[in-house]
Order: structure tokens, then C-alpha cells, then sequence
């Protein structure tokens, strides 16, 4: 089974402030900048309200439009660290979407900006990393996503000290990047750390320490310790339903992730149910061609097939391969298991087409 991980995104410092200015140079970049200046960070807290809320690609336009403001702007610090928000939001939605391509061009970009505005060691330098790691991980790419992690952690303890919030984030991506290459003992630790920072900073009813708990009980998962685990997406579905209501992106990732629970603990019909919520919920929300909805329907084509149900798993399976063959390299660990699944889905079939040929030949005689 497919696990999705939450992997939490790092926004960029928006409040760095410009080398002073004569006086009559400042008050004519404030009557020319102003406007237009508030007019975007408007328009970036409405993209991120929308992001919040679960309405993606209203949040997209959003974040697309207040780079276009921003782009008008002389750049100054606050400009493009503004900029360097925005990319690294947008990049983070391409990879909601699958695509990757575009998510690594805005992240690289918002890379070389801040090295040019802050430096390469800044406090601003931090997201920009952190999302090519992201990028990174998803696109197959372990070395380079423990790379761009690392370098932004040495970065964020340095700047920030070791039990910032903003550090919870790269701990969480990092157990996130274990428990892809199922390292699930190694991944431990930076999941429970990642958890005991952000619980402390924001309180257990957050919904970003929610979605760290959530990363702790697939990691759990992995190690078998099921029961734990379950406990621990039942605690924060109930976060993300009293923040979110009952129809959010988080929400369905998590009814993935428990319905494979059950799926390993042999609660079939329950996996099956939840699956099929996760499914609707994820199409609705991200739509049918989304990374999240092929690896749901990679689990439910598995426990179908498992089940004797071939003929419904194979038309599962196949659209799941369609989509990651799309978005991921050719040697994805995800590619490579879709393509068992979907093989011994079609081997079962082809079973059940023997022996219904062999019925109708014995009825013949």
C-alpha cells in the first residue's frame, strides 16, 4: 500500500525591512509603491485564506496575480520577500497538483532571488530549500530532498535555535523522506520531535500539529505498531474537522492513510469504505488526474484484487499507472508497485475468464 505524507511548506519572511532613504527619495517611492504594495499583500493573505480553506485553485490565481503586482514594483527587500512568498506557495499547490516541473522552476527561482536580495546562508533562504526538497522527494529524488533538508536545518538552528516552530516543519519532511524510502525506524524520531515543537508553540488542537501527528502514525504504520497509529489519525481527523468541517484535502489524505490501517489489520469492507471516501473527497477537491487520487486508487485496485475483485481493480490500477506514469520518473518506487498491483490484477482476471470458459464448456456437455 501507498501511503500519502502531509509535507508542510515554510512561507518566506515578509517583514524585512529596506536600507533607508533620503527623505525625498522615501516619501516619492511611498506615493509610487503604496498603493500597489498594499494592493499585493492584500491579495497574498486573500491567496492564503483561500489555501487554508481548501480552495486551491482559487488560491493559484490569487498567488499568480499578486506576482504580477509585485513584479511592477522596484525590489526592495520587502518586495521580494513578498515574491519569494508567493513562489514558494505556488509551488507548493503545482505539487498538489502533480506538477512537479513547474513547482521546481518556482522554487529554483525563488532560490536565486533571495541568494541575490539576503544571501545564501538568510533566514529567507529557508523556504525556497525546504521546497526543493519537497519537489525533490515527491519526484523520486531522496539524495537531493536529504540535501536541500539538511542545508535548511543548519540554517533554521542557527538563525532560529533549535526549538523554533519553523523547525517543525523540516523535521516533518524529513521523517516524511525516511518513511518514502522505508526507513520507518530512522523516521521516528524527526516525526515525534517534529510534533513535541509545533505542540508546544501552537497547542495540540492546531491543525498543523494535527498533520504532524498524522505523519507520525503512517511512520507508525510502517513499523507495524497499527493500533497507535490508528489512534493517532482518529485524533487528528477530529482536528481537521473541527478547523476544516467535514470536506478538506486534509481530511481525505487521512481517511487514505486509515483506510490502510484496516486494510493491513484485515478490515476489508471498512478500508473499502473509507478508500471510496478518500477517492470522491480528493477528486472533488484537487480533481481526477491528482498525485493523491492515483495513489488511492493504486490501495483500493490492491485491496480489491486481494479480495477475488479483479475486474473492478484493474480499471483502478490502470488509471492510477496513467497519471503517476505522467508525473513521475520512470524508476519511481510508485510506478514500480502500481505496475505489480495492476499485474497481478490482470492475471487474476484473466483466472476468472478461464474458469468462467471452462464452466460454459462443461454446461455444453
Amino acid at each position: 500500500m501507498l501511503k500519502r505524507r502531509k509535507l508542510l511548506g515554510l512561507q518566506a519572511p515578509t517583514g524585512a525591512a529596506s536600507p533607508e532613504l533620503p527623505r525625498s527619495q522615501a516619501r516619492q517611492r511611498k506615493s509610487t509603491q503604496s498603493k500597489p504594495l498594499a494592493q499585493a499583500k492584500s491579495t497574498l493573505a486573500l491567496a492564503a485564506a483561500r489555501e487554508g480553506s481548501g480552495s486551491y485553485s482559487e488560491a493559484e490565481q490569487l498567488y499568480e496575480q499578486s506576482l504580477k503586482l509585485l513584479s511592477r514594483l522596484k525590489a526592495g527587500d520587502e518586495v521580494v520577500a513578498l515574491r519569494v512568498n508567493a513562489m514558494v506557495s505556488l509551488g507548493s499547490l503545482r505539487i498538489l497538483y502533480g506538477r512537479y516541473a513547474q513547482a521546481r522552476r518556482r522554487y529554483l527561482k525563488a532560490r536565486e532571488l533571495v541568494r541575490v536580495a539576503f544571501g545564501t546562508n538568510s533566514l529567507e533562504m529557508i523556504p525556497a530549500l525546504n521546497g526543493l526538497g519537497v519537489v525533490s522527494k515527491y519526484s523520486g529524488n531522496f539524495d537531493a530532498a536529504e540535501r536541500f533538508y539538511s542545508r535548511a536545518l543548519i540554517i533554521a538552528k542557527r538563525i532560529l535555535g533549535r526549538d523554533h516552530p519553523e523547525l517543525a516543519s523540516l523535521y516533518h519532511n524529513l521523517g516524511g523522506l525516511e518513511h518514502s524510502r522505508g526507513r520507518f525506524a530512522r523516521a521516528e524520531p524527526f516525526a515525534r520531535r517534529s510534533v513535541e515543537i509545533r505542540a508546544k508553540a501552537l497547542g495540540p488542537a492546531h491543525p498543523a500539529v494535527a498533520a504532524d501527528v498524522a505523519a507520525l502514525a503512517a511512520i507508525l504504520d510502517g513499523q507495524g505498531k497499527h493500533g497507535e497509529a490508528e489512534k493517532l489519525y482518529q485524533r487528528a481527523l477530529a482536528v481537521f474537522r473541527h478547523c476544516y468541517g467535514p470536506f478538506h484535502h486534509e481530511i481525505a489524505v487521512n481517511l487514505g492513510n486509515l483506510a490502510a490501517n484496516r486494510q493491513t489489520l484485515g478490515k476489508y469492507k471498512e478500508a473499502e469504505r473509507l478508500y471510496r471516501r478518500a477517492l470522491g473527497m480528493n477528486e472533488k477537491v484537487l480533481g481526477s488526474r491528482s498525485p493523491d487520487a492515483a495513489l488511492v486508487r493504486n490501495n483500493l485496485g490492491k485491496l480489491l484484487t486481494n479480495q477475488g475483485r479483479p475486474a473492478e481493480a484493474v480499471p483502478l490500477l490502470k488509471a492510477a499507472l496513467a497519471i503517476f506514469a505522467d508525473v513521475l520518473a520512470s524508476k519511481h518506487p510508485h510506478l514500480r508497485k502500481v505496475r505489480r498491483n495492476l499485474r497481478e490484477a490482470v492475471r487474476g482476471l484473466a483466472r476468472e475468464s478461464a474458469k468462467a470458459k471452462s464452466k460454459a464448456v462443461m454446461v455444453k456437455l
